[in-house]
């Protein structure tokens, strides 16, 4: 008995290191057609609704790009990251490593204009996608053409944001996140490229700046001009509770000078750096830094491959704030 109790618990721990080893989420058969007959409009409807946000806030580009690589990550891109809390039930976008998304309205209104002309057809994470893209390609960025036919999921969890990768992540650290996601190193220097649009708070980088090690205060990797703007942005106490910098010296413009100012030392995150430390991950820097065409060629066919995983979603939401 005892024999057999020791190979019961031999056997289900070589199926958790499977599951453990797995691809997190596995990629649905989508199809760039998907809505030509059923919703031949929603391109158009989505690109509209991007486009008037973006005149009135130049932040909404990395806003959207960030919400989308945020709700694929957790459960594959199945609009999660969409939902609101409920009484009984804390979301996504109310955990730690969401509080600061925003432009949620995009999606919304976006949503209202498809509804008016396709009503229960297209999903709410099939218009984030779209919405992505579009942000990336009104910002001077690629565009591709977006797999279509994803389900909205009926689970958001606050607490699941602890599997997003972390603005101190190393590059082991970074490569597992993105592996379990079926996703290569390829893939993670290209998608970092989106750190081109946005802006970061003090405390994503606070590391970098302050008490960095027992030797040093400030990260050596960083240039020492670079790293005094950022100190005196983000001192080490009574930092103003909005402060930050932009995530390149171009936030608001799709293009190559995120990698160009990494090579620099002027990354904002620890997981930028990390892109530095390897002879593969460094030489892909350096290819994207020589090149806009090519950092845009690979972030295009990258973010394909991300937005592709589906996840376990279940239904098409009326309203992308809550389940059907």
């Amino acid at each position: 008995m005892a024999a057999r109790s020791a190979l019961a618990v031999l056997l289900g721990l070589h199926m958790l290191l499977q599951i453990i080893s797995a691809p997190l989420y596995s990629a649905s058969a989508l199809s760039t057609s998907y809505y030509d007959k059923s919703c031949p409009q929603l391109e158009k409807l989505v690109a509209y609704a991007v486009s008037k946000a973006i005149k009135n806030d130049n932040t909404v580009p990395a806003a959207l790009l960030r919400m989308h690589f945020h709700d694929c990550f957790i459960r594959g891109c199945d609009g999660s990251v969409l939902l609101n809390s409920t009484r009984n039930n804390k979301a996504e976008k109310d955990g730690p490593a969401n509080i600061s998304l925003h432009a949620f309205y995009v999606i919304d209104n976006a949503k209202k204009a498809v509804e008016a002309a396709c009503p229960g057809t297209v999903s709410c994470a099939d218009i984030l996608a779209l919405a992505a893209r579009d942000a990336v390609a009104l910002s001077g960025g690629p565009r591709w053409e977006v797999p279509k036919g994803r389900l909205d999921g009926r689970i958001s969890l606050a607490s699941e944001t602890r599997l997003l990768p972390a603005p101190t992540f190393s590059l082991s650290q970074l490569k597992q996140s993105f592996s379990q996601r079926g996703l290569s190193v390829n893939d993670l220097v290209a998608l970092s490229g989106g750190h081109t649009l946005g802006f970061a708070h003090c405390s994503s980088f606070q590391n970098r700046i302050h008490s960095f090690n027992a030797t040093h205060d400030v990260d050596p990797t960083l240039s020492p001009s670079f790293a005094t703007g950022l100190r005196n942005t983000c001192p080490a106490r009574n930092v103003a509770k909005n402060a930050g910098s932009t995530l390149d010296s171009t936030a608001t413009v799709f293009d190559n000078v995120y990698y160009k100012m990494l090579i620099q030392g002027k990354s904002i995150f620890s997981s930028d750096q990390a892109l530095l430390s390897s002879p593969k991950t460094a030489a892909l820097v350096a290819k994207f830094a020589g090149s806009r065409e090519a950092f845009g060629s690979a972030f295009a066919e990258s973010m394909i491959k991300m937005s592709s995983l589906t996840g376990g979603g279940q239904e098409i939401r009326l309203d992308c704030k809550a389940i059907r």
